[in-house]
């Protein structure tokens, strides 16, 4: 199999595994509460990305990085896994699964927007268009359709949705001046946020062992979302010629997600979400129109 065959391969995998966990966040939050659900799907991260280290036989290699970089591990675990999650498990919670993963694919919208006081980047014409489409959708989502009245199913809810985009956002962000190895880097980040999650659900009275419905939920979650994904979709990005064709696979993965929700959850998909979730798609398409490339490209400080 060729490098670009095989990258499609990962590219596909990882969109395929990420569109199962908006059903597998709503099964869990069943059983767990989100706080649980961190904790518990970090462990599964953390193992399952060891796992994956000790494979490649580079398990050696841990403790050096651990001395090198603790400092930027325990800020980065602080953001992700424990902020992030705990947010969007949070919004999750309050707010069905067709409206969660909908606003969630805000994020890279976000990310642009955050660069421009972040990284002292310009905002473009199409950028400035592309958010108002997008963030459009996101009301649209919100108020299932009601724009005029302005009734949020859980205007909690929404808003902790849009407070985790701009928390991975943020994170991939200040992720560009991370002189870690990926993979190392990510298993650190877990292992520095454990303590955080530990004594989180400690403070809250809810260190207890979950049911095993709660277990293999946070497992899947865990192993799959947070952990062997993000290296097949590493793996993707390392072995394609066009970083654009394995990029666009990612807009596979919401309507697949939606489809799921709907056989898996049950929830009947509403036209409202369809509609906000075109209008988010299509907002992030507009980010990505060739009269870009005409415009003069920003300067990222400090960026690689």
């Amino acid at each position: 199999m060729s490098s670009q065959k095989k990258a499609y391969a990962f590219g596909l995998g990882a969109v395929l595994a990420w569109s199962t966990v908006a059903s597998a966040f709503k099964l869990s939050l069943q059983h767990l509460s989100p706080m649980q659900l961190v904790l518990y799907a970090s462990i599964a991260s953390l193992l399952s990305l060891l796992a994956i280290l000790a494979w490649q036989g580079r398990l050696p290699e841990l403790p050096a990085a651990l001395r090198r970089h603790w400092k930027s591990s325990l800020l980065f675990g602080a953001v992700n896994p424990f902020a992030y999650y705990l947010v969007l498990f949070q919004a999750y919670a309050l707010l069905p699964a067709q409206e969660a993963q909908a606003i969630n694919y805000t994020w890279a919208l976000t990310m642009t927007l955050l660069a421009v006081p972040l990284l002292r980047q310009k905002l473009h014409p199409l950028d400035a268009a592309a958010a108002l489409i997008c963030y459009l959708g996101v009301l649209v989502i919100g108020t299932r359709g009601q724009l005029l009245e302005l009734h949020f199913s859980s205007r909690q809810g929404v808003l902790l949705a849009l407070t985790s985009t701009l928390l991975w956002a943020g994170y991939w962000i200040f992720n560009t001046r991370d002189r870690r190895e990926p993979v190392l880097g990510l298993t650190l980040n877990f292992a520095f946020s454990l303590p955080l999650s530990l004594v989180w659900c400690a403070w809250h009275g809810q260190l207890v062992i979950p049911s095993w419905q709660g277990l293999a939920g946070a497992a899947y979650v865990g192993a799959l979302e947070m952990g062997f994904t993000f290296v097949l979709w590493l793996s993707a990005m390392k072995l394609t010629r066009s970083t654009a064709s394995i990029a666009n696979l990612i807009f596979l993965s919401p309507l697949l997600s939606l489809l799921l929700i709907h056989l898996i959850i049950g929830e009947a998909i509403l036209t409202s979400t369809l509609l906000g979730l075109a209008l988010i798609l299509g907002g992030l398409a507009v980010q990505k129109l060739p009269l870009r490339r005409a415009l003069p490209r920003p300067v990222a400080e400090g960026s690689n």
